[in-house]
């Protein structure tokens, strides 16, 4: 039900931008709008979602699996854009690995926490390493976002590579649990399970992650979200306005961060005023700033939902039957 309100809120954030921008502005910009940049930004997503399937594909070690790889990080993307924090693209990606992949869910989910892992050492390094271009009096912006998704990037290694840190956090729940007169035999099986679970996927995440897969993952990862910041930028160019390649990515960056700190799912409306907020320190006039902004998402949103759905109809009895084993 809070996932409902927070989606509401959302919904409600984007008719306000609409209303704000208003609409008949977005419409005179669009159709100002260079036709041929808005498909090649399309084009570009799709791409994004192919590199991210690769990804998940070396993890699991079925890189060879194109079409399969690709199902499943759609529908994990798909999950994502209506669950807070996007946290339900890694069960999804679990769940859908264990059916189309032939993965089992420990190994799903230590891939799908490895993805977020890297995903957020790249976002990380990129932030700080932009902090030095980063024109006065805004340089505490992308710092302050580093140092953010730093402290969430040790939080994930140490729940995904030390089984020490999952194991203080279950026995202080089972303390919880127990202490709330919760029945101690139900209590203590579904301890039994996760903890096997936690071993199963720690020790997945320990025996795959050496140094040359770290190497390949961090490069991947770096070019996916090269890729998405670049998306942006020719979304600049299809409305004719000229802004440093390196001020988009300071910007994508946070916003996405926002979005994901807003608890709102999919950051529906949060990472669309965090732009247009942003945009406009830059002097990217407000109207045209909510206009990028929304076509932005229109085009990520738009993809990966209508592939998601169709993805999503074909296999969802089978992955329904995977939740309820997990359950």
């Amino acid at each position: 039900m809070k996932k409902n309100y927070f989606l509401l809120i959302g919904l409600i954030l984007i008719i306000l931008v609409i209303l704000w921008i208003h609409p008949y502005e977005i419409i005179e910009d669009l159709q100002k709008a260079n036709i041929y940049y808005i498909i090649f930004a399309c084009l570009i997503h799709l791409f994004i979602i192919c590199l991210r399937a690769l990804r998940w594909g070396f993890i699991i070690h079925q890189t060879y699996k194109l079409k399969q790889n690709f199902v499943v990080k759609t529908i994990s993307l798909f999950a994502g854009n209506f669950t807070p924090m996007k946290a339900g693209g890694e069960v999804l990606s679990a769940i859908a690995g264990v059916e189309i992949n032939k993965i089992s869910a420990s190994k799903g989910l230590s891939a799908a926490i490895t993805e977020r892992f890297f995903d957020l050492t790249v976002t990380s390094c990129l932030l700080l390493g932009f902090t030095f271009f980063t024109p006065q009096p805004y340089t505490l912006i992308p710092l302050i976002g580093g140092i953010i998704n730093t402290i969430v990037v040790l939080f994930i290694y140490f729940i995904n590579w030390r089984e020490q840190a999952w194991l203080w956090i279950f026995d202080k729940l089972a303390c919880i649990l127990l202490k709330l007169r919760f029945n101690s035999k139900k209590v203590e099986k579904m301890y039994i399970n996760i903890l096997n679970g936690v071993k199963n996927m720690v020790q997945h995440s320990i025996s795959f992650i050496d140094f040359k897969n770290s190497v390949i993952l961090l490069i991947l990862s770096l070019i996916s979200w090269l890729f998405e910041c670049f998306r942006l930028y020719i979304l600049f160019k299809a409305f004719n306005f000229e802004i440093s390649f390196v001020i988009i990515v300071i910007l994508y960056l946070l916003s996405n961060m926002i979005g994901v700190i807003s608890l709102i799912p999919g950051g529906i409306g949060s990472i669309e005023l965090s732009q247009i907020a942003l945009f406009s320190l830059f002097s990217v006039p407000q109207a045209l700033a909510g206009t990028i902004a929304l076509t932005d998402r229109l085009i990520t949103f738009g993809i990966v939902n209508i592939l998601g759905i169709i993805f999503s109809t074909l296999y969802a009895k089978n992955i329904l039957k995977e939740v309820k084993k997990m359950i």
